[in-house]
């Protein structure tokens, strides 16, 4: 049965570097995905892009092309990413410049855009909130962006263009994946189980390190080798579905049935309907088995048809947070950070700073666990204080930083490493359009 193999870049916007250049060079790979967009990472991209039209892409887009078109042109492996993000034309044209300064020429990079759903929503108004009440008219002037979660099908559509790179704003994470096995195998649009089986691999590869090893290791229970120099997974995927994951002879990392499990069910709410553009997907038969280290196959899942609408991620200028730490060390440290909290909390009241909501906290001691987890604080002999307020100003915001950082001459002995900041909260909520109202356009640069 033919088989093709895809080899996954990156997790997210910032992952390194190196590990695809090692599928790039040493992974026999026909495909190499870069999965780099987050839903709030493409509200702050339209921020940036409002700024400067030329830009909002991924910050970096130009240093991963640098290092991974050469091998990859070399090799005939194409690439497939969605780190256009709100500007895949600025991010196409940018590639095109990396490939000529690399004296790389031929190369067809192809702009998968449609995703922008703003002027839509806008003029609409009326499409309900999925996270809280209210609908996208409720946002008022607030709002930022609105971009639709597209399917593979503007990457396939590049793709039989005959482009070596495809570069997508937002499309669901599983289709940059998906798409050249639909291109590859000419799976069929409405072949439900199939899609729900590319589904399954698409989702597996689409946060890079963390099936071989990656977010898993936990020493003395989960033990990775050589994180360092963790691999990113492959798949040797089938015309039928099924797969093998796998990752480069000698990188770090290990890939195991559990390092997949464990991804299977990464951000999944019910892992029997996973609701993705191209297909409703489920996870619910998906087994893995070990056939030798570090190679497992995958077999399972199946799809039913998709939904009709598309889920839209908004964008919109929430408030302003500001944030203020410092820390104790030594005897009577929790003691002494604790004194300081007090200082802090009683001053924003004396000073009336305006806000609503704000958190007081010991890191090391009641941060994540509030009561605290230690039997006896006074044996911890370091801890930092943390205060956050959100506010309806970037003055206010800036008040309370400026009270933490007062502690140096004006709070319990010992404070050191001061550090604060405000800044403006750019807010993600959710809403559903209609399937027939986005569509895919593909733009192409040739070097």
């Amino acid at each position: 049965m033919r088989t093709i193999r895809i080899g996954s870049g990156a997790g997210y916007s910032g992952d390194r570097i190196e590990p695809a250049v090692e599928l790039a060079e040493r992974g026999d790979i026909q495909y190499l995905g870069f999965e780099c967009l987050a839903e709030r990472t493409i509200a702050l991209a339209q921020g940036e892009k409002l700024k400067n039209p030329e830009s909002g892409f991924d910050p970096l887009l130009e240093a991963r092309m640098q290092a991974v078109l050469r091998p990859c042109a070399e090799k005939g492996i194409r690439i497939i990413t969605n780190m256009g993000a709100a500007n895949p034309q600025g991010a196409a044209r940018v590639t095109a410049a990396v490939a000529d300064r690399l004296g790389l020429r031929g190369l067809k990079i192809a702009a998968v855009s449609g995703d922008d759903v703003l002027d839509r929503v806008l003029r609409d108004g009326d499409y309900a909130l999925l996270e809280r009440p209210g609908t996208v008219a409720s946002l008022g002037d607030s709002i930022l962006s609105a971009n639709a979660y597209m399917g593979a099908a503007g990457i396939v559509q590049a793709l039989g263009g005959g482009a070596d790179v495809v570069i997508t704003g937002r499309v669901s994470d599983p289709a940059l994946f998906l798409a050249p096995l639909i291109h590859e195998f000419g799976w069929e649009w409405d072949d439900w189980d199939r899609l729900g089986k590319g589904t399954v691999v698409g989702h597996v590869l689409e946060c890079a390190g963390q099936v071989t090893g990656g977010y898993f290791a936990d020493p003395g229970y989960k033990d990775v080798p050589d994180l360092a120099r963790l691999g990113f997974p492959l798949a040797e995927a089938a015309e039928d579905g099924s797969a093998v994951l796998t990752k480069v002879e000698g990188s770090g990392g290990r890939i195991t049935v559990a390092t997949c499990k464990e991804q299977l069910m990464y951000e999944l709410l019910d892992p029997a309907s996973y609701l993705q553009p191209d297909v409703v997907a489920d996870f619910s038969s998906v087994r893995f088995a070990e056939t030798e280290p570090n190679r497992i196959a995958v077999s399972g899942g199946t799809g039913r048809e998709r939904p009709d609408t598309l889920k839209v991620s908004v964008g919109y200028l929430d408030s302003y947070v500001g944030e203020g730490q410092i820390s104790y060390a030594g005897a009577g440290a929790v003691a002494r950070a604790r004194l300081a909290l007090e200082i802090v909390r009683e001053r924003l009241k004396l000073t009336r700073v305006a806000t609503t909501e704000t958190r007081f906290e010991l890191i090391g001691v009641d941060a994540v666990h509030k009561g605290g987890l230690c039997a006896d604080p006074a044996e911890i002999p370091e801890v930092r204080i943390r205060v956050v307020g959100r506010t309806q100003s970037l003055a206010e915001a800036v008040r309370i930083g400026n009270e933490v950082e007062s502690l140096y001459t004006n709070g319990p002995a010992g404070g050191g490493g001061a550090w604060k900041q405000a800044r403006q909260v750019v807010a993600v909520v959710s809403t559903l359009i209609p399937q027939d109202k986005v569509a895919a356009a593909v733009s192409y640069e040739v070097t």
